[in-house]
């Protein structure tokens, strides 16, 4: 037997040592999610930078530095192999070029037009379009256009390093590869006009894109269509005068194109009519085509770049529409705090408001225990400080630190220390409802103190039978630090506010473990707390709601209980909340379909529960990620105007909540930042709590470190308040021993 145990210890102590191994690659998923969330995004926004009107947004140079025979030449300008040559169109051959798409409305109407008039043309498409669109891209080349490059994202080339010209290329080479399969050596600088407009700036550039191989094209024939100038001018701007040849600039991107298309439908017949012949660049001089198939690793890169921009735009989709889903979760949420906990406190504050016939009875406080050596003293003199008839009873979960020992110590009439060996937080509670001696049970934890009207106030509910359970209002009593301070604004705002609202509703989904009343019957009916989650709060008010109870909400029931003070602690402590309440929302899911109160509970309270606990914060981050993400990519100032507009929102529920409870609305200066930095957190541990449940994952009960920092009322307890003769200790040695849950 001995062996046996001793082989389960060592069983037990290897799994926490492989959960605790696991548990970094646990808290790497989650960031791993965000970082990958934050790359879609920056993917997105990068490709979908603004394209400028066609025109220089820099000052012309000189033209001293550029040779006579470029300024004198034609819009074909090769400067390749240290060579400085142009070329122009031959006579009745018109080379029509599109630039900045492709567009997904003019762009194919562009193209319809042109296989309408069997005409060919040369789409200089930027990096940027290319990459949103390939479809349209590989269309281009199947009909037998030309595609040129027009930079990735448009800068002006002339006002740029050579390293970022190098990108430029580079970058919208790959999408013309993934897109279409090709290389091209057709290039066209943004912001280009006649060749006689190069300058002392652009020669620079253009003897240098040759030096990379690349044909440099511009125009000596202007559409100007990006003016909208009507039909009927662009038709006449676009027709080269005695029959010469042209290269014609038109645009298929950048804005409404109706005008472009409407003029190319009358353009190419017209000028057909009159013999010309509209071709491809290198068709119109005679010259090899400028595709070059792409195979091997060029074509898999550009592919996959292809794919990863697909991916951002359809990842951005969805965080578009989660965008709006949050933005209708949050708004219509606080419209229904703001509304139901006015209802709530107007009920309950109300001159003669009574719950029934005022509650008199005796009531038995339980305090499950596990190394509380720091804490349990003031918890229990708080309890002696009361005002209302108790019995206490300090149930020691196998505690290693003394703390039964410490309860003991204090020889208190009317305490009772039941020990058992750790089984647990619901097993602790049940043990101590069976040693129970009264009917009415409060349910506190070791590290939280009550006023002296705590317990009366939390019981007076009862005085209606109809009410099986009842939430105390808990505080955070250590808020001098900022993560206190941020805490408080939580239990004040989101708790407090949240649970007037579910009382309204008849939906309470929690009761509290610091402060939390029950009758023994409705326990008993529901089978008591139960270990099947690891919030057995949450788990037992849902099934007391569908055992036809009615929860309820007692504000002034006040508990000041001690925070987590470091972000690990906080981590362990929300981690495992939220884990558990995704435990107990599925564990009553059946209620959804149920009749009755169960029916009742699951139609209003476990989807409002879903939406407001668990999908509403895991996609609140998202207003901070798109506030990044306006920020870097514009509109920079609507978007920081749209953010403090939530925030002000915000900060009028946590005033309200505030003004409630009667706190002072100093802590509320760190509500910014709370926002901005605790959401954050929050957002991490519900994202891995879903990893956890969605993988199978078992998490175990983590006890945080206390240090008695929240004391108790000072003042002796009214002796006709003790309940019970002398203090008592009971061993439970048969207990069976099992691993916390």
């Amino acid at each position: 037997m001995a062996f046996s145990a001793r082989r389960r210890r060592v069983a037990a102590a290897t799994r926490d040592s492989a959960a605790r191994r696991r548990l970094p690659m646990r808290l790497m998923l989650p960031v791993l999610v965000l970082v990958a969330l934050m790359a879609m995004l920056m993917v997105r926004g990068y490709v979908h930078s603004e394209i400028l009107a066609d025109h220089r947004i820099q000052p012309e140079a000189g033209t001293g530095k550029v040779p006579d025979e470029i300024l004198d030449g034609g819009p074909v300008i090769d400067t390749r192999g240290g060579r400085n040559a142009s070329r122009e169109v031959p006579d009745h051959r018109l080379v029509l070029t599109f630039d900045d798409g492709p567009d997904p409305t003019w762009t194919p109407k562009v193209l319809d037009v042109l296989k309408k008039h069997h005409a060919h043309a040369v789409f200089f498409v930027t990096g940027t379009m290319a990459s949103r669109y390939p479809d349209l891209v590989e269309r281009m080349v199947d009909e037998g256009h030309e595609v040129g490059l027009h930079t990735f994202n448009h800068p002006d080339l002339s006002f740029q390093s050579q390293k970022r010209i190098s990108w430029e290329l580079s970058q919208n080479q790959l999408a013309l590869e993934g897109a279409a399969g090709i290389r091209t050596s057709l290039f066209r600088p943004p912001y280009s006009s006649f060749a006689d407009a190069m300058d002392d700036k652009s020669w620079p550039v253009t003897r240098y894109i040759g030096s990379l191989g690349y044909l440099t094209v511009v125009n000596n024939t202007d559409s100007e269509d990006w003016k909208k100038p009507g039909v009927d001018e662009i038709i006449r701007r676009a027709t080269p005068e005695g029959g010469k040849g042209a290269i014609v600039l038109m645009h298929d991107s950048g804005g409404d194109r109706h005008q472009t298309v409407q003029a190319l439908d009358r353009f190419l017949p017209e000028l057909g009519a009159r013999g010309y012949e509209f071709d491809n660049l290198t068709e119109a001089l005679g010259a090899p085509s400028a595709h070059t198939p792409v195979t091997g690793l060029d074509l898999w890169k550009g592919k996959a770049w292809i794919f990863l921009v697909g991916a951002a735009e359809n990842v951005t989709g969805v965080l578009v529409v989660g965008l709006s889903v949050i933005g209708v979760l949050v708004i219509g949420r606080f419209g229904l705090m703001l509304l139901l906990s006015a209802l709530h406190a107007r009920r309950v504050r109300r001159p003669g408001f009574r719950w029934g016939a005022p509650v008199t009875e005796p009531v038995t406080v339980l305090v499950p225990a596990y190394n509380e050596a720091k804490c349990i003293e003031n918890t229990v003199r708080s309890l002696m400080a009361g005002e209302h008839p108790v019995e206490v009873l300090v149930v020691d979960d196998g505690s290693s630190d003394g703390t039964a020992s410490i309860v003991e110590a204090m020889g208190l009439p009317g305490v009772r220390v039941v020990r058992q060996a750790n089984a647990g937080k619901p097993a602790a509670l049940n043990r101590g409802i069976a040693h129970a001696r009264h009917d009415l049970i409060v349910m506190m934890d070791g590290d939280t103190v009550f006023e002296p009207s705590t317990v009366r106030e939390l019981v007076q509910p009862f005085g209606d039978p109809r009410v099986g359970a009842v939430a105390g209002n808990a505080k955070v009593g250590n808020r001098d630090s900022l993560i206190g301070a941020w805490q408080h604004i939580e239990y004040v705002m989101g708790f407090n506010l949240d649970r007037r609202m579910y009382d309204v509703l008849g939906c309470m989904p929690t009761i509290p473990g610091a402060v939390g009343a029950f009758r023994r019957t409705a326990l008993e009916r529901v089978g008591g707390m139960s270990d099947d989650t690891l919030a057995e709060d949450t788990d037992i008010t849902m099934a007391l709601h569908r055992d036809g109870w009615k929860v309820v909400y007692a504000e002034k029931a006040r508990a000041w209980t001690e925070a987590p003070e470091t972000v690990q602690q906080l981590w362990s402590q929300r981690y495992r909340w939220s884990y558990g309440t995704m435990q107990a929302i599925w564990k009553h899911r059946r209620a959804l379909v149920e009749r009755g109160p169960s029916g009742r509970f699951g139609r209003v309270g476990l989807p409002f529960v879903s939406l407001f606990m668990v999908l509403a914060p895991l996609l609140a981050p998202l207003i901070d990620v798109f506030l990044l993400y306006g920020v870097v990519f514009g509109p920079t100032q609507k978007t920081i105007v749209a953010w403090l507009g939530v925030l002000a929102v915000q900060a009028v529920c946590a005033a309200y909540a505030f003004r409630l409870d009667r706190e002072r609305m100093t802590h509320l200066i760190s509500l910014p930042l709370q926002q901005i930095l605790y959401r954050q957190l929050m957002y991490v541990v519900l994202l891995q709590s879903w990893i956890t449940a969605l993988t199978g994952g078992r998490l175990r009960w983590q006890k945080l470190r206390r240090t008695g920092v929240v004391e108790a009322p000072v003042g002796p307890a009214p002796e006709r308040h003790i309940v019970g003769a002398g203090s008592a200790t009971t061993t439970d040695s048969t207990y069976d021993r099992r691993p916390v849950a």
